[in-house]
């Protein structure tokens, strides 16, 4: 079939007399003139749309709804963007590849070829999410953290090299080399690519973690998703998404002298969430982009999750082709590249006026402050000077108010830990962490850490040996560029040492604190901080036993480790007392811009990035090369608490079953407040002991110091469904009120059936086991914001386990709603001032959901029926199945059957 605008395919050539050839948005332009106008990020869309019109999963109709695309039109077309490539982290990866070898159990048993079952684009799995912080504070730390690290993730590494023989396109980066998105940055994105007819056109990916826009800082239109919607782009599902909003982001005039990149991406996280940018594109332009560095450029894009947009874009231009130059690219492809951008009219940063978007957002540089953010979310910026009051005020205040409810003359008292007698105050600092892929891939916030250390060491500033200190970098390139620059030394000094390369306390692996300040915290009820240079502070992210969690540049993490709590104003009050009791100031060891300046050489040394890249195969280190994983195109499924076989497809027909429309009968499983998030519903972090998932473990004989973390036992669905909804801090809003009127906390429910157990209170697992025994559906309500934060399939793979049918909510985010529909789970939403509050729920309703008679269609209204005795109230929902393809997900019971099910009928 010719291609319906063959008269795109051009051809085009580089300043050195290469050639290749390109579908051109120019030429499409002649046809319609606004595609000039559109965002540059639409036009790379555009652009795969154009090259992957088939008259089939892309048509004409896509290419045209597209070009013609108004900025503030409505927003009902989906389009089907097909990615260049696929990037996972473990923790994701893992679960993607057992649903991987689960189908090809399925083919086999079908007796169809177990091939059939491949990745139809390149798969990069980067082993990042695995290690924890158990040492720390010297040079040992990082081999003695590695050796854990295999010993407890063995069985997962060697299913991993299971994918690596059994498929083509599957490729792992072994543990040790770096966080997933700085190693995409550095290593894995290539630009540009070329298909088999000879056509270049740009990398684009999803990846099945959130923070995957940390590559947007490259120009390059990428997103996360979850693991269930990676699975269908790597078999050839295009992406669908609906037409999105482009917010227009203008940058002016340039950064104060002593303010970071980490202060500029919190302000603009504080600004995005008020211009409620959820499920939007963001694009960046004007004179004040230009001025930003592409490390900087990539942090800030990085935390477009926490900004709630689908990504924070920035177009290619003179600083992207810098940052390949320096990261030690073929000097070739480089050319081709810039020939490339420029051939389609996208090369440089747009000025104001320049490009239509839907709406405009302004930042004058200039005003942007030192800062922090938290303690509980990454959007609540505090200004350097205001911390300390703001906690102040905290600490008293209810939590609704974002507070810990505390009496306020105890902020002040001093708490003794048994043993050391270790004085600990509300507010101290117990973890201090350099880590995470926002900060960790920019040098300059890492050299000015190493700048600041030098110089407090030199001023006879200590930090105490009770915090936890850790160093994580995303690349190895970091730890050599700090040693080349000689400031690692002083790192090292002040507890700073390396002890992993990966994603360690940001995402809940900073490891354990000492059983006897773990006591004191529980016994005294304290509120004790970690500071941190990460992304994610959610209630319970980083420690279980820490409340107050807060975000800050590296050099301030560094800092507050000196000072040792966050009551101690830094802009203001000593940081500490160094040589002979000298009171020892912030501006005194902050480093300046022109000293920053002066050791970038080191951080940006091509023949580095490419020494360090070229072991990913050819030396991944002897750890990695002892394990041994089994061979054979299916898996046989070794009996084993970290992987086993997934039950999604236990029954699969060829053809879907009859659907039952709606829901009937259910009981309520849960009433949630606001801003309940991936975390909350499928947590990371440690497993519990006395918890539905830690028995589960005992019963299988795992010793409790090997239980590793929820994260790391994704690929197992008996822990994870029994870890759903177990976050110690999880607020079920249907439990009575404690003596002191406060929440009680942790993932608990009421049992609602008639019978002696009716009203009792238990785990929300047990709970569902008993309703889906009596063969009985439940559901969740909840407020704004369900499902925010990571992209984490776990969190809807674990409510359909649990037998939830429906989530209803004020809103929810944006990757968590398709992951729901993904596993066949009904997302809806109240309209206007609805709420459960509002219609007077209190969790022992008995619930109907009503669909429109007929076809399902995206976005119609649904009906909620409330049964009380014999009183019915009715209500009007919407339904967020927001698009044509998520209607045929829902009707086969999830993405993966619908994807299967293509893949053995077109054989």
């Amino acid at each position: 079939m010719a291609h319906a605008f063959a008269n795109t395919l051009t051809e085009f050539s580089t300043p050195s007399g290469r050639s290749g050839k390109l579908f051109s948005l120019p030429r499409l332009a002649e046809q319609w003139p606004q595609v000039k106008r559109l965002p540059v990020s639409l036009r790379i869309v555009l652009e795969s749309v154009l090259r992957n019109c088939d008259g089939k999963k892309v048509t004409s109709s896509h290419v045209e709804q597209l070009a013609g695309w108004q900025p503030n039109g409505e927003r009902q077309e989906e389009i089907p963007f097909v990615v260049a490539r696929v990037v996972l982290q473990d923790f994701t990866g893992v679960p993607l590849l057992a649903d991987l070898a689960a189908m090809r159990n399925v083919a086999a048993d079908q007796g169809r070829n177990p091939k059939l079952i491949e990745p139809l684009v390149p798969v990069d799995l980067v082993v990042d999410h695995s290690v924890m912080i158990d040492h720390y504070g010297k040079p040992e730390a990082l081999d003695l953290n590695m050796k854990l690290e295999f010993e407890r993730n063995r069985e997962r590494y060697q299913f991993m090299k299971w994918g690596m023989q059994a498929f083509e396109t599957f490729r792992v980066v072994p543990p040790g080399f770096g966080i997933v998105h700085q190693v995409n940055l550095e290593y894995l994105a290539r630009g540009l690519h070329r298909n088999a007819d000879g056509v270049s056109y740009p990398d684009t990916l999803v990846g099945t973690d959130s923070h995957t826009t940390m590559i947007n800082g490259l120009g390059v239109v990428a997103w996360g998703v979850g693991g269930i919607e990676a699975e269908a782009a790597m078999l050839g599902q295009p992406v669908y998404l609906l037409t999105p909003d482009v917010v227009g982001f203008e940058l002016t005039g340039k950064l104060n002298e002593g303010v970071t990149a980490t202060d500029l991406v919190l302000t603009v996280t504080e600004l995005l969430r008020k211009h409620r940018v959820v499920g939007k594109f963001v694009e960046f332009f004007g004179e004040g982009t230009r001025s930003l560095a592409l490390p900087d450029r990539a942090t800030i894009g990085n935390m477009a999750p926490e900004y709630g947009a689908t990504m924070g874009f920035f177009p290619v231009d003179e600083r992207t082709v810098e940052y390949l130059r320096g990261t030690g690219r073929p000097e070739a492809d480089i050319e081709l590249f810039e020939a490339y951008w420029k051939a389609q009219g996208l090369f440089g940063v747009s000025h104001a006026g320049d490009i239509d978007y839907s709406q405009v957002v302004s930042l004058d540089l200039s005003t942007v402050q030192p800062s922090v953010a938290g303690p509980k979310r990454p959007q609540d910026r505090i200004e350097l000077g205001q911390l300390a009051s703001t906690f102040t005020e905290l600490f008293s205040k209810p939590v609704p108010q974002n507070g810990f409810n505390q009496p306020p003359e105890k902020l002040r008292q001093v708490f003794t830990t048994t043993g050391s007698g270790l004085e600990i105050r509300n507010g101290d600092v117990l973890i201090a962490a350099i880590t995470s892929c926002t900060n960790t891939s920019n040098p300059g916030v890492l050299l000015a850490a190493g700048l600041l250390a030098k110089k407090a060491v030199e001023a006879g500033l200590t930090v105490q040996p009770h915090i936890k200190t850790s160093l994580a970098p995303g690349s190895r390139v970091v730890t050599e560029y700090l040693q080349k620059a000689g400031l690692l030394p002083y790192l090292e000094k002040l507890g700073f040492a390396v002890a992993a390369y990966g994603c360690t306390t940001c995402i809940g692996n900073a490891g354990d604190l000492t059983p006897e300040l773990n006591e004191v915290i529980w016994r005294n009820d304290l509120v004790c901080a970690a500071v941190l240079s990460g992304n994610r502070n959610f209630e319970a992210r980083i420690h279980p036993n820490i409340k107050a969690n807060f975000l800050a540049s590296p050099p301030l993490v560094v800092a507050f480790a000196i000072a040792g709590t966050v009551l101690r104003d830094l802009m203001s009050e000593p940081v500490g007392h160094g040589s002979g009791g000298k009171p020892v100031y912030l501006g005194d060891i902050w480093p300046s811009s022109d000293e920053i300046h002066a050791l970038m050489r080191h951080a940006m040394d091509p023949e580095a990035f490419k020494a360090n890249y070229a072991k990913v195969e050819s030396a991944p280190g002897p750890l990695w090369q002892a394990i041994s994983g089994v061979a054979g195109q299916v898996y046989d499924w070794p009996e084993s608490t970290y992987i086993a076989r997934p039950p999604f497809f236990e029954g699969f027909t060829i053809q879907p079953q009859a659907l039952v429309s709606g829901v009937k009968g259910a009981r309520i499983m849960a009433l949630f407040g606001d801003s309940i998030t991936t975390d909350h519903i499928s947590p990371a972090g440690s497993i519990k002991e006395a918890s539905p998932a830690g028995q589960y473990l005992i019963e299988h004989h795992v010793l409790k110091p090997d239980f590793n973390s929820y994260g790391s036992r994704r690929g197992n669905h008996e822990v994870m469904m029994r870890g759903t909804f177990a976050n110690v801090r999880i607020k079920n809003l249907m439990l009575p009120p404690k003596p002191d009127g406060s929440v009680e906390e942790g993932g608990l429910t009421l049992f609602q059936l008639d019978g002696p157990e009716q009203g009792e209170k238990m785990f929300i697992y047990d709970a569902a086991m008993k309703y889906q025994a009596a063969g009985v559906p439940t559901v969740i309500f909840a407020g704004e914001e369900y499902g925010t934060g990571s992209s984490r399939d776990w969190a809807a793979k674990g409510t359909q386990l649990l037998g939830i049918r429906a989530v209803v909510a004020r809103s929810f985010e944006r990757i968590h709603r398709s992951n729901l529909i993904g596993m066949g789970v009904l997302p809806l939403q109240f309209r206007g001032d609805d709420s459960w509050r509002s219609l007077g729920l209190r969790g022992d309703e008995v619930i109907d959901i009503e669909l429109p008679p007929g076809e399902v269609r995206p976005q119609s209204e649904a009906t909620l029926l409330i049964r009380r005795g014999d009183s019915t109230q009715r209500v009007t929902l919407t339904l967020r199945i927001d698009t044509p393809i998520e209607v045929d997900y829902y009707k086969h019971g999830g993405i993966l059957p619908f994807v299967l099910r293509q893949l053995l009928q077109a054989a």
